[in-house]
Parts: C-alpha cells; structure tokens; sequence
C-alpha cells in the first residue's frame, strides 16, 4: 500500500476521530495533517507495523495530547453562554444534545476525553485504547471511569440549573 492509497482509505475516519477529540473542525484539521505528515516521514515503520491504521490513530492520539499540554499554559478559551433559551426545539433537539455533549466532553482533561472518544466514538476495548495512549488497560478503565462521574456530575449541575 503507497502512503496515497492509505490516505485516500484512512484519511477521513482520521480526520473524524481528530475533530471528535478537538472538538473545532479547524484544530482537527491540523492536527490529521499534522499526523499524516508524521506517517509520511515515518511511512516504512508504519507499513512495518501489524495494523498501520492503528499506528497512525496513535500517532494522532499523541499529537493530540502533546497539543493539549502546550496549549493549556498559553491559551485559555472563553465559555459560550449555554442556557435553555439557547436551544432550538423540534428537529434541532439532536444537534443542541450533540451541542451539549461536545460542550461537557470539553470541560474534561485531555487524557480523559481522549479516553472516552476512542471508546465510544471509535468502538475499541480497552486493550486497543491503551495500546493507542501507551497506557495499561486499568489505567484506561479507571480514567474512563472517572471521566463518567466527571460527565454525570456536571450534566446533574446543568439540570438542576435550568429547572425552575
């Protein structure tokens, strides 16, 4: 397989899984081509490799995390006012609970939404999760965990908020 052809099979669940873990279809552009770039220059040890979706998934993973760390010390984003008036009723129900779930999704550590996003989103176990961050597969299940009690909290605070 030529690094073309594996573009052309593999480019668009990358660039899926980029902006489900970033959350802006910007920064998930950057950071696909930032890991295809990565596997080009790399592309010997990524056909050498048992499964080289994987491979590149966690180059993407990786680039994604060592984003985030550089990030958080300069940047700070500003939170977008979310309140029931916002929301759209009828058909848009859907994309304001997508809206919302992306929002809370963001309000978790790197690592955590990381996490989930390759569970829930990519459909893998915990083996291939940790194999994908360089994790053991009980670190996954404990970070997992908690990311759940994190998301379960604060979409109870968020109820309790809106209920008159």
């Amino acid at each position: 397989m030529t690094f073309e052809q594996f573009v052309a099979a593999q480019g668009a669940p990358l660039l899926r899984l980029a902006f489900v873990l970033t959350g802006d279809r910007h920064l998930a552009e950057d950071l696909a081509q930032t890991a295809l770039a990565d596997a080009y220059r790399h592309w010997r040890k990524v056909t050498a490799a048992q499964d080289p979706p994987a491979y590149v998934r966690r180059m993407l993973v990786n680039a994604h995390l060592s984003w985030r760390r550089r990030r958080s010390s300069t940047e700070r984003p500003t939170d977008l006012p979310d309140t029931a008036a916002d929301r759209a009723a009828g058909p848009g129900d859907a994309l304001a609970e997508r809206d919302q779930l992306r929002m809370l999704l963001a309000g978790l550590a790197p690592r955590a939404r990381t996490v989930l996003v390759l569970r829930y989103y990519a459909d893998l176990d915990d083996a291939a999760i940790a194999e994908a961050m360089g994790v053991s597969a009980s670190a996954v299940r404990a970070t997992a965990s908690r990311a759940l009690a994190s998301l379960r909290t604060t979409a109870l605070a968020e109820t309790a908020q809106e209920a008159p």
